[in-house]
Formats: C-alpha cells, structure tokens, sequence
C-alpha cells in the first residue's frame, strides 16, 4: 500500500499536492469526479475520472477492481463528494479520501483545470503530431484528390456507429485497432495514398501515426481536423454509410503481426504467459484490468473469461472509461498479435508502465456473449412488475409516476410511454431536494435499460423510507415483449436536467460551425495545458530512441 494514502476507518482528505506527487512517481490513484458529466467537461483535473454519484454502484467495480487502492473525490462544492465517499466505503473501498478543497482547491493549489471529456487521449495525440510531425491534409485538399479520382483510400477510425451516422465521401470504417491489421489489402499498391480521419484531431492523427509507426510503405495523412474541418470547408457529409473491411490475407497479416510485435518490442510492452497472467489476477496489491481489444462482434463470440470489451482504437480515445486507476496493470489481448500490440506501444507512450499483452490463451476458460455486468455486491432484492402488468396500471386513471433511469441519449432513443427522466444521484439527495413529482408520489415504478440502475435506485430509495417496485427486465424486457416505446427528450418528461451527458461538438450532424471552430481551438492549446500541468507522464516514441519510463516507482 502506498504510505502517502494509508487505509482508514473514517473519511480524511487527501491534499492536491499529494494527489500530484503520487501520479508523477507513479503510485497508482484513482481520482474521482462525482458530478454528472456536463459540469465534469466544463472543468477537472487531467487524470480525473468521471463517475457520477448515481452511477456509482453501477459501474464502479469495472473502473476500479480493487477495493484496497487509493481512491480521491471530489465535487465543486455541490456536497455530493462526502455521499459518494461513503457509498465507496460501504461498498468495501479502504482508502477513500475527500480531495482536499474539491475542484476549487486543487485550482487555487496551482493544479492545472482541463475541459471537453477524454482529455488525456485528446492531449495526447496533439502531443503525437507536435513531436512526431504527423502528416496531415486540409478538407479542401482530400475533397479536390476526390474530384480527380486519385487513387487514394479513406479510413474511418471511429466506432462503426459514428462512421454511419456521418462520414467522408468514399469512406470506409476501420476502427483504429483495426487499422494496421487491415491496411495492407484495402491499399494494396504501395502509390495508393491512405487517409485516415475521424470526427475531430485524435483519431485521424494517432491513427495515421499508427500506419506511419507500422512501416506501411504507402503516402500517409491524417484527415486535419476530421469531419469538422470537412463541414467548415463547406462540403457535405455522407451519411447512412455501411463500407468496413474484409479479412486481412494471410501474407499481409503476417507482415502486420512482424510490425507490431517489433513496435510492441521497441516501446517495453512485455509479453506474458497464462501461467504469468494467473500471478497477476492473484496479486492482491496491483490493480490489474484485463481487456479485450477486439471488435465488439468478435468478443461476443467468444471471449476470455474476466476479461472486458475495450475495442483498441477507442481504448486510447477514450482510456478513462474502461480504467479509472492511474498506474495500474494492463493486460490485453487479441486473436490475431496485431491489435493488442499496437494498442499497447500507444499505452506505453500514454504512461502506462505495465502493459502486457496476451497471445496465448492456452487452456483459460472461454465464454461467449455480452459483457456481464460488474457490480461490487449483490443487488438487493426489490418487488418487481411485469412488463404487462405495468402496461395496463399505466392505462388506469390513476397510473404509477414511471421513471427511467436510462442515460439522456438512451431515454431519448427509446422510453416507455409516459416514462420520466431522472438522473440516479438525485434519489441520493434528501427527499427535500427531490423534484415535486418524486416527493409527492405514493406509487412509483423504476426502470433502466436492463434493469441493474432500476434495482440499486429502489435499494437507494428505501433508505429514504420509500418504496418502489422495478419493471421486470427493464426497458429491454417491455420492448422484448413489442411494447410501444416513445423516442424523443420533451421537456415535459424531465425530472432533472439532462447534465448526465456533455454535448460533443463532434458528434451528431446539428453542430454550429462556431463551436466546431472553438473545439478545434481547444484542442490546439493543449500541449501548451500539459507542459504546465506536469503530472501527464507522455513519452512519444520516435524510432531508434529509447522510450522514456514514467515515474519513478
């Protein structure tokens, strides 16, 4: 155990001067946003990871594994901190610990405050092509390259379901993981020119850096400034697109995997064995994440027992939702040697020191299907309706106030008629801060979208002395059935303001132009921000140099 964040059996505060001692030596910390996501994106220190206050039950065991490790929250000022403090130590968390001042502490204690979400990632790619010198082309170049039909490709490296709802022209969807494994046969002709974009900068440029770090002999350039440089150029965007990629040949894997493996070797990620990795899930004093970097399609077909889905590409856009524990262990895999390593010599540079790659699955035991939920004890038992029954006491004079526990952008794809919002944290406000409609209702009905939030807020709820019964199934279980479902966000329908979720300006296709400009301004100044932060630990490799090793334990 780290001396600086001994366990104790009350809640103690922790100085932001520690906080950024223990990242820059490289002790492993976990430091904890407990806003909801909006107010979270206006402000927060680099490393700190959003978990709202309602979420907590939820999702907490998958950010963070073991329950021994230094935790830190804070808020600004909201006193959600000290409840979320004690909901972690309830649930068997040892080392909780209130940041010292909140937000506004670590600010005026000369900690750097980062917006916008994933900023770690962001910050770091604009760090890749500052020192690395990415090639990259305007919109207006790539638009006239098509214009002449050049022989070039567009590589998408977002999530497929980003790529659909808007696209480049012509282009294709290859998740970032998936790029250097692909690469070979959708540009078989060393003179093809590859063009690797996504919606803003990150992406496009560590995903053009992959290819360029992969030794692929072809013209290589990230999209500059992704789809939103493309609409600020004035040209239209494809949308509705469906072009991916097809199986690499066996020749062109080959060289894929002799590529990555010598990337894997030239940036320390160490190779382990199942007999190493069963020492690692043994080690009760490292925190260990076992992740998955494949396609979300190929985990669900099979899979490593224990181990999540992290597809890679996203995995280094977006490192802070699968692991809230600075400086812990990583081990990935993959079924091909391609994936894992080339997203692990990117977690390298990220200042990850232990980063470990599994190829060899031996005799583990495999399962199949969706991730299954992580929680940090059993759900308590709550009474339960059937989706019919809730559907004929909705059609009564007198029906039950329904409140849905979905995410923002779920309740707006699809809700149970005559459903409400409601943010989880919330039900952990005193009933004097509930919305008028919670305090004064005598018959209340929660759900979520597979039920697991809707059972943790009834249990939530009981310690406030009210009772609630939990759609059986949640929201998946009533559309199971072909119940009707309503999809829009009215404002009517909102018990709480829809903070859970920051409107990205690069996502959607009703983003104005001057905010697109503004995020590209951002994420300009960023290395700027890292330089004065000096806590990030980043090491970009450069071949033929020795990767710098973060912190000092």
């Amino acid at each position: 155990m780290n001396a600086l964040f001994p366990p104790r059996t009350a809640i103690a505060s922790t100085t932001p001067q520690a906080v950024r001692e223990a990242l820059r030596a490289g002790h492993e910390i976990a430091l904890l946003d407990v806003r909801e996501e909006a107010p979270f994106a206006a402000g927060h220190p680099l490393f700190a990871v959003n978990l709202p206050l309602g979420r907590i039950e939820e999702r907490v065991a998958a950010l963070i594994p073991r329950k021994n490790v230094p935790v830190v929250v804070y808020d600004a000022g909201e006193d959600l901190a000290p409840r979320a403090a004690e909901l972690l130590t309830e649930l068997g968390y040892s080392a909780v610990s209130l940041l010292q001042g909140g937000l506004e502490g670590w600010r005026q204690s000369g900690g750097e405050v980062f917006i916008d979400v994933n900023v770690p990632s962001k910050a770091f790619g604009e760090l890749v092509e500052h020192v690395r010198h990415t090639p990259s082309l305007p919109a207006e170049d790539v638009h006239e390259r098509l214009r002449r039909n050049e022989d070039l490709v567009i590589l998408d490296a977002r999530r497929f379901s980003e790529y659909t709802t808007m696209s480049i022209p012509q282009g294709r969807s290859v998740p970032g993981a998936e790029l250097a494994l692909r690469v070979r046969d959708l540009a078989p002709s060393p003179t093809t020119t590859v063009i690797v974009n996504c919606a803003g900068r990150t992406r496009s440029l560590i995903g053009a850096q992959s290819l360029v770090n992969a030794g692929i002999p072809n013209p290589v350039y990230a999209l500059r400034n992704g789809t939103i440089g493309w609409t600020l150029a004035g040209f239209e965007l494809d949308h509705g697109a469906t072009r991916t990629a097809g199986a690499p040949t066996a020749a062109n894997h080959e060289q894929a995997r002799r590529s990555a493996l010598a990337l894997a070797l030239a940036t320390g990620v160490q190779s382990i064995t199942p007999q190493a990795l069963g020492d690692l899930v043994a080690d009760t004093t490292r925190t260990l994440y076992q992740l998955d970097v494949r396609s979300p399609a190929e985990y669900e077909a099979g899979h490593l027992a224990g181990f999540r889905s992290a597809p890679g590409g996203q995995l280094i856009q977006a490192t802070d939702e699968w692991v809230a524990v600075r400086h812990a262990t990583l081990v990935l895999t993959d079924t091909d040697g391609v994936r894992a390593r080339m997203t692990a010599h990117w977690l390298r540079q990220l200042g990850w020191r232990h980063v470990h790659v599994l190829d060899d699955w031996g005799d583990l035991p495999r399962t199949n299907g969706a991730e299954p939920a992580a929680l940090p004890r059993a759900l308590a038992p709550a009474p339960e309706l059937a989706p019919q029954a809730l559907a004929a006491a909705l059609a009564t004079p007198h029906p039950p106030l329904l409140i849905d526990l979905a995410s923002s952008p779920d309740f707006a794809k699809a809700h149970i008629p005559g459903a409400f919002f409601l943010t989880p944290s919330v039900l952990s406000l005193p009933p004097s801060a509930w919305p008028a409609p919670l305090r004064e209702a005598h018959d209340i009905v929660l759900t979520s979208p597979d039920g697991v939030a809707a059972r943790i807020a009834s249990a939530t709820l009981k310690t406030q002395a009210r009772h609630a019964r939990v759609l059986a199934g949640g929201t998946q279980g009533w559309q199971a059935e072909g119940l009707p479902v309503e999809k829009h966000l009215a404002e009517e329908r909102l018990l709480s303001p829809p903070l859970d979720v920051y409107k990205r300006p690069y996502e959607g296709t009703d983003n104005a132009a001057a905010a697109m400009q503004a995020y590209l301004d951002w994420e300009f100044g960023l290395v700027a921000q890292l330089e004065r932060d000096g806590t990030h630990g980043f090491a970009v490799y450069t071949p033929g140099q020795p990767l710098a090793e973060p912190g000092g334990a």
